[in-house]
């Protein structure tokens, strides 16, 4: 199997100078897709980092994973992606969701399902600079157009069939283990049937929570925030692999982290607390470990068939912007990925 292409969605976000710099070192590294998320209570607006982006690099893609429908109305999405299409034609990608920690942030509530289904077909319509119906008194249509794959990342049954009837692409955020991606990726294609759609026309992305961490305790803890946080969002993913939450209520433990379990700023506190979290849990939400363990645990997962077109080892904890070197991002590239790229027999 051929390896999927690699994004990074954690950069030097202090300026959009800095993001643009980091972004460059990352294309020079092999990095595939340089990512970036939208929450304005935590970084800058997204857009116009990829923008100052574009004019920095060549070759690397760049695109928001993710934004949402909550805090933008649809056409400012269709135009904000299409200002950085414009800069970097080609080479770009939008992808929405719900808006879970960016909403809550903010006091507002995650978009339901039939509403980011709208927005999806609408942003991808108003790209196109045909006229679009939008209940004005005239259709709108965008004056200076550009097309970017709009893609949406999910992890619940409802939205993932739905992201099959009408995104580009779909991220999977169901953690690693083989019941939930296989089941996640039956309701993508069953999404896609229902449109009249071609299950393998719509491309399919990864995403997976790394702890690159020799430290085996450290990295445990880790493990088990990040089970937390989708047994937290998604508790239905304990299903399928037959896994019990077997401690305190979960709501009763998410009153002492914030704004949740994966975005707690001391993930071995928050991992401390949901320490009676099997092995196995862990094993199931997180990619953990030294870079021969990381390398070997990625190689296991790309080979259950699924097909992956980008795969995005998220990192966690969050890389500190000026920490030491060399970092996640040089780490992975020059330590996990020769590995990988030797247990699937491929030349470095």
């Amino acid at each position: 199997m051929t390896l999927p292409q690699f994004g990074l969605n954690r950069f030097d976000w202090r300026s959009p100078e800095h993001f643009a710099t980091d972004v460059a070192r990352a294309e020079a590294l092999g990095w595939n897709w340089a990512l970036i998320p939208a929450s304005s209570m935590k970084i800058q607006d997204p857009y116009v980092n990829l923008s100052f982006a574009a004019a920095r690099t060549d070759r690397i893609g760049l695109g928001v994973l993710l934004d949402n429908p909550v805090v933008r109305h649809p056409a400012v999405l269709a135009s904000s992606i299409a200002t950085v299409e414009r800069m970097a034609p080609g080479r770009t990608l939008l992808t929405l969701g719900v808006g879970d920690t960016a909403v809550r942030l903010v006091g507002s509530r995650p978009a339901r399902v039939a509403t980011l289904e709208a927005a999806t077909a609408q942003v991808r319509q108003l790209m196109t600079g045909e006229p679009v119906e939008v209940g004005a008194a005239h259709p709108a249509r965008m004056e200076y157009p550009a097309t970017a794959p709009v893609w949406i990342a999910a992890g619940g049954p409802r939205t993932l069939r739905m992201a099959g009837r009408v995104a580009d692409g779909v991220f999977l955020r169901v953690g690693t283990h083989t019941a939930n991606l296989r089941n996640a990726y039956a309701e993508v294609c069953a999404g896609a049937r229902e449109a009249g759609r071609d299950p393998e026309d719509v491309r399919i992305g990864l995403i997976f929570h790394v702890v690159l961490e020799e430290d085996s305790a450290k990295a445990a803890l880790i493990a088990r925030s990040m089970a937390a946080g989708y047994y937290e969002y998604s508790p239905m993913l304990f299903d399928a692999p037959g896994f019990v939450w077997d401690g305190p209520p979960c709501e009763e433990l998410k009153a002492r982290v914030w704004p949740d379990f994966h975005h707690h700023p001391k993930l071995e506190e928050s991992g401390a607390l949901v320490a009676f979290l099997s092995d196995e849990i862990a094993d199931a939400f997180a990619i953990y470990g030294s870079p021969d363990s990381v390398a070997q645990q990625l190689a296991g997962v790309l080979d259950q068939g699924i097909p992956c077109d980008i795969l995005v080892p998220h990192p966690m904890p969050t890389p500190r912007f000026k920490g030491p070197r060399p970092d996640y991002m040089q780490r992975f590239s020059e330590e996990v990925l020769p590995r990988l790229r030797a247990l699937h027999g491929e030349a470095g």
